[in-house]
């Protein structure tokens, strides 16, 4: 878990957590955001292989949590991970049009990452992942989180991402950029 901002209403915030039970350890504490951003880092290690996908799911509900508990069991590797990111509070403050990114309903990101060491383990990391993403299909709202999106994606996967904003962001796109020089991204392209 994670509060940003006074210490105080962290303090206040994590207080039901750390009174529900009785832990067997307690690491809950205060930290910079720098070393709160450099906790996973070993979870990746370099020269670690690696496929990610991610959606926006419609709801939280029991038939996506089991679906996501029999996908997981299925992991072909230790390194594999699902994770639910929690989208709310100062980020859903935010009016849809005032960023790029439009996504900004009370929810959660579903998000798989396979994960290897082996190389001649890829065919087997990359098929777990597209099977759990395509097993979650129908738990999935139409939204995408752009930082997730990779090369194999179906149909228009940045339209998605940017939702309400896209045609806003073609349009910029054509007034700075209409040649596509910087396409190396998840593109949005000039209009023709």
């Amino acid at each position: 878990m994670c509060h940003c901002g006074p210490l105080d209403a962290g303090t206040a915030a994590a207080r039901p957590i750390k009174s529900f039970g009785a832990p067997l350890m307690d690491t809950v504490g205060p930290m910079s955001y720098c070393d709160l951003n450099a906790m996973l880092d070993a979870a990746y290690p370099k020269g670690a292989l690696s496929h990610w996908k991610s959606s926006f799911l419609a709801q939280l509900s029991d038939d996506a949590i089991d679906t996501m508990i029999d996908r997981f069991a299925r992991s072909p590797s230790p390194m594999d991970q699902m994770l639910l990111e929690h989208l709310h509070g100062a980020a859903t403050r935010v009016g849809a049009g005032d960023t790029a990114f439009p996504h900004r309903a009370a929810g959660y990101n579903f998000l798989v990452v396979s994960e290897w060491m082996d190389p001649a383990q890829t065919d087997r990391g990359v098929a777990w992942a597209r099977d759990t993403y395509a097993a979650m299909a129908p738990f999935m709202a139409s939204g995408r989180y752009v930082n997730y999106l990779d090369h194999d994606e179906a149909g228009d996967a940045a339209a998605a991402a940017y939702g309400s904003n896209y045609l806003r962001l073609r349009e910029l796109k054509t007034k700075y950029d209409p040649s596509n020089f910087f396409h190396m991204n998840q593109n949005i392209p000039p209009m023709s």
